[in-house]
């Protein structure tokens, strides 16, 4: 066991390193875009709950107005997110920055998504052990299982509500079956799965307003 996580972190420190190497002047790029389009800071910067409970700040690119207040969940044409905002989500490029989070030792490239402290409080206490007891990721099952999450929560009338009794159980059990599968060989393919997931999920000529987004 001790010699599987030591390659897994190996893995996730090649795989962040190399990421932000080779995303370095594209991340740039979208770092301008964002200056340009609405005043405030490149990275938003969230609490959100990790490995064994304890809780530390995730990276992202900026999305919303800057000091933008309101839920943790944002659906539909939420007016606070951005122009540029409602591109980067559609990509999810703005997770990109999460390797960051990687090198630092707060997450995994695959493993359960982080939830923020309101939302784990929910968890049930025979699946909160278990989904905390490995680093959080930027890329999991369950993002794959609900790639149509946003369309389920627009058409939800209490989205909050929808999120937390209908898709979260869910989450939590793929999380933990996750958790008891694991593999370098399932991390990779999860990997490979999720990019041909995002290239696929725009249709050419889909308005990006009209696209339902649903992101924490």
């Amino acid at each position: 066991m001790a010699r599987s996580a030591m390659a897994k972190r190996a893995f996730d420190l090649l795989g962040a390193a190399l990421g932000l190497l080779l995303l370095a002047p594209w991340l740039a790029v979208l770092a301008l875009l964002i200056k340009r389009d609405s005043p405030g800071p490149v990275f938003f910067r969230q609490r959100r709950v990790g490995r064994g409970g304890q809780a530390f700040r995730i990276h992202k690119l900026r999305t919303m107005v800057a000091d933008a207040g309101g839920p943790p969940l944002t659906v539909g044409a939420d007016p606070r997110i951005t122009r540029s905002g409602v591109w980067l989500r559609r990509t999810r490029l703005d997770e990109l920055p999460q390797l960051i989070d990687v090198l630092r030792g707060d997450m995994s490239l695959v493993g359960p998504r982080p939830e923020v402290p309101e939302f784990v409080a929910l968890y049930p206490a025979a699946l909160r052990e278990r989904v905390l007891s490995v680093r959080p990721g930027i890329v999991d099952p369950a993002s794959l299982a609900f790639r149509d999450e946003a369309a389920l929560l627009a058409a939800a009338p209490d989205p909050q509500r929808a999120y937390a009794e209908q898709v979260l159980p869910e989450k939590l059990r793929l999380s933990a079956d996750y958790i008891d599968r694991a593999t370098l060989w399932s991390d990779l393919r999860l990997i490979v799965r999720t990019i041909a997931m995002l290239m696929a999920a725009q249709p050419a000529g889909t308005p990006p307003s009209k696209a339902p987004q649903a992101r924490r």
